[in-house]
């Protein structure tokens, strides 16, 4: 039945870009990106790079970095590639220096002991920024071939909600405003034997 649903869903997937994000479908099976929204912050011939936004580690920035001033900054999982390496998101482009413009005022990356200076000295708001351990990358043609899996769509986002996000509601949240298919797979049992 599942499988009958989807080959008459059109996902209409534009191309990737860097400033979309990917939606994982429903029964996607890999434990890092289940039911999963992914910014992507690059994508080239190359490959891709982006960073899973709904996936919280319930470890605090402070915890991580033992010389980072003291804040309440989560860390969220940002995919299975480098997870002992720190990343960032944020809207400091202008003040914070190799900041790596992506989509309309949201940066990635950059220095990041000026970082700590800036929020030591509160002159920046740690609320602009959303931090991962690790990333999730595809290498070239890697992320084509799962788009034509339909194991992605690929859809715009709103900037602004990649600093709001609410974890536990986001995947359904983005489907639902995607339409009225799109809003029945969001209602899809996460094990569809104990439906």
């Amino acid at each position: 039945m599942e499988h009958d649903f989807f080959s008459k869903l059109n996902f209409k997937n534009s191309k990737p870009k860097a400033g979309k994000v990917l939606i994982s479908e429903p029964f996607l099976a890999d434990p890092y990106f289940k039911r999963t929204v992914v910014f992507l912050v690059e994508h080239t011939r190359e490959g891709s790079v982006g960073f899973i936004l709904n996936k919280p580690v319930n470890i605090l920035l402070s915890d991580v970095v033992s010389d980072f001033p003291n804040t309440r900054a989560e860390v969220y999982f940002g995919g299975p590639v480098n997870q002992n390496n720190l990343f960032f998101l944020h809207t400091y482009g202008g003040i914070l220096s190799d900041s790596r413009h992506v989509k309309d005022g949201i940066y990635w990356g950059g220095n990041f002991d000026q970082l700590k200076f800036l929020v030591e000295n509160k002159q920046i708001s740690i609320d602009n920024f959303r931090f991962f351990a690790g990333y999730s990358g595809w290498s070239k043609n890697q992320l084509s071939d799962e788009l034509k899996e339909k194991s992605w769509i690929v859809s715009d986002i709103d900037v602004n909600k990649i600093l709001e996000v609410n974890p536990k509601q986001f995947w359904k949240d983005l489907l639902k405003a995607m339409g009225s298919n799109f809003e029945i797979m969001s209602k899809f049992p996460e094990d569809p034997s104990m439906n």
